[in-house]
């Protein structure tokens, strides 16, 4: 009898085999493999382009910022400028409204205009089967040669350091999303509100953090923590890099707001979606003058780990504080939350 497949990532070894034979050509200097955010081409300019594509399927609130934002994101991770976008926008067929049409493509437009992004192109339609919206986001940036931040060079001894902290993306999409619910569980509106403005403050994109690091230090590499969240984002920075990663699971920061919503969903928040934060591994003699140029742009920044040459035994991350393997999430604990009732796509809240 087939098992089904759970919602959310495919199991990194599925999706290892199924990349393994991607059809590739010369120009290619980084490809498809599980943790990997970026495609980087040698199209034979000045520097090399690069090419990543994500979807948005958790939320619907402002559906397009998120879009761009998390694209935005993964070129962020190579050290890159992003700079053209396609979108695909699939809207329910049932209860969308043109002005939600109208309200998701105003979205993208502004959040492309703030990172001086030109929307190139894409698709839109009403699509069959769908219960919620979904925008599909293929965005392609530009690096110097000499400024390639590569998925795969992390070395041992390097420092781990995270910007910001656990589940903001999560508990943004939490007090959204299950706003109702959560009002009828005497969660106070000042409280929503404050997790539902996670989005702009202290914000998801990390085009910032991974600039300030740039100017501190020269990256070994760098990832974005997105489904399955900081403790699943580390299993692909140890992997990429063919790296352990000792790692002080009490030194990630969580907000005393994601704790709160967490422990009222029963969710892990080290597995709960989490644009917003950025991994890095740098040398570990810079690590200090990296932390300091990041809470000089104002954005928080810890070391939480650090890393070895794996043993016979693989890529792992290990909680330094009890030797034990830290989890790894194949399902967003997000995906765990029973859908919310109250969503009306024809019309904004």
């Amino acid at each position: 009898m087939t098992e089904w497949m759970p919602v959310g990532k495919l199991d990194p070894r599925l999706l290892a085999e199924l990349l393994h034979t991607a059809p590739l050509d010369a120009s290619v200097v980084v490809g498809p493999g599980p943790g990997r955010d970026v495609a980087v081409v040698d199209a034979g300019g000045e520097g090399y382009l690069l090419l990543t594509a994500d979807p948005i399927t958790f939320a619907t609130e402002e559906i397009g910022l998120y879009a761009v934002t998390v694209n935005v994101n993964d070129i962020a991770t190579a050290g890159g400028v992003p700079r053209w976008l396609l979108a695909t926008v699939l809207l329910p067929e049932h209860g969308t409204g043109e002005d939600f049409a109208r309200d998701v493509q105003q979205q993208l437009e502004t959040a492309c205009r703030e990172h001086s992004i030109a929307l190139v192109g894409g698709h839109t339609e009403v699509t069959r089967g769908l219960n919620r919206p979904l925008v599909l986001g293929a965005l392609v940036g530009e690096v110097p040669r000499d400024a390639l931040v590569r998925s795969d060079g992390g070395r041992p001894e390097d420092a781990v350091l995270l910007t910001r902290g656990a589940a903001l993306e999560g508990s943004c999409i939490l007090a959204r999303e299950h706003r109702d619910a959560l009002r009828q569980a005497d969660f106070a509106a000042e409280f929503l509100e404050r997790c539902a403005g996670f989005m702009r403050s202290p914000g998801l994109c990390v085009l910032p953090a991974a600039r300030a690091f740039a100017r501190a230090t020269r990256v070994h590499t760098m990832h974005d923590p997105t489904e399955g969240g900081i403790a699943t984002a580390l299993w692909e920075l140890a992997e990429s890099s063919s790296l352990a990663l000792r790692v002080d699971a009490a030194a990630i920061p969580v907000l005393a707001e994601t704790r709160r919503l967490c422990s009222h969903f029963g969710l892990d928040p080290l597995g709960l979606i989490a644009s917003g934060a950025l991994l890095a591994l740098v040398e570990a003699a810079d690590a200090q003058a990296a932390i300091a140029s990041c809470e000089d742009a104002g954005i928080p920044c810890a070391r939480i780990g650090r890393a070895e040459a794996a043993d016979l035994s693989g890529p792992r991350v290990l909680d330094s504080g009890t030797g034990r393997p830290l989890p790894r999430f194949t399902q967003d604990e997000i995906a765990r939350v029973p859908e919310s009732g109250d969503r009306h796509l024809g019309r904004g809240r």
